[in-house]
């Protein structure tokens, strides 16, 4: 390479990082704000979620300090006051109340608490179980009329529909009708879906109605 050609290579890498400095010394700024933007970014979501798993904790925490106290009346007041920071959180004291309320043979009381939990922006799962325990509680209601409201949770993809299922098999045992009531079972035991405590009681329920479980037996 020549004298002449090495000056030129010079100064045009020279050129080049005059303009490099010139587009730092412009746009720079930029990709220190998109540092600065994403830095701030991860600490935010750091902290929101450092907040928001101190606060899901104190509220189990809160749950369980009121279940342990020693009668109903007192676990339905502690869990009421139980601070709750969205409508899921509200739905879950309302449900655990009823519950007590219901353990303490007061269906009355556990059925109002039941029914304020559907609504207000929760999640419909917890109304759902809401209306499955309040069936349950109804303890006045006839076979027909119970099986007629657990039908209404037995829709398929429900979740409640294995456990609604099983609920409409007692009704026709109440009724003495064994014959649907193993139908109903087997359909249980049947399902791909069914966990291993449903089956099991299921197939031995099927059992004591005089039924068999073949190859489902368990």
């Amino acid at each position: 390479m020549s004298d002449s050609d090495s000056f030129i290579d010079e100064v045009t890498d020279e050129v080049r990082r005059d303009r490099l400095f010139a587009l730092l010394k412009r746009f720079g700024w930029i990709a220190i704000l998109l540092v600065i933007l994403i830095v701030g970014g991860a600490a935010w979501y750091e902290i929101r979620g450092n907040r928001t798993s101190a606060s899901t904790q104190a509220f189990g925490d809160a749950i369980l300090a009121a279940l342990d106290e020693k009668d109903s009346d007192a676990r339905i007041k502690a869990l009421e006051a139980v601070p709750t920071s969205n409508a899921d959180q509200k739905a879950l004291i309302q449900m655990l109340a009823g519950s007590e309320a219901g353990k303490a043979d007061d269906a009355a009381e556990g059925s109002k608490l039941l029914s304020e939990v559907a609504g207000d922006g929760a999640d419909p799962i917890y109304g759902q179980i809401a209306e499955f325990k309040k069936l349950l509680m109804a303890t006045d209601m006839s076979a027909e009329d119970r099986r007629n409201a657990f039908s209404q949770l037995a829709a398929p993809g429900s979740a409640l529909y294995l456990l609604a299922q099983e609920q409409i098999a007692l009704t026709y045992v109440d009724e003495g009708n064994p014959q649907k009531a193993i139908e109903t079972l087997k359909g249980i035991t049947d399902d791909a879906n069914v966990t291993a405590g449903l089956r099991q009681r299921a197939s031995q329920l099927i059992v004591a109605l005089g039924g068999s479980t073949g190859d489902k037996d368990s």
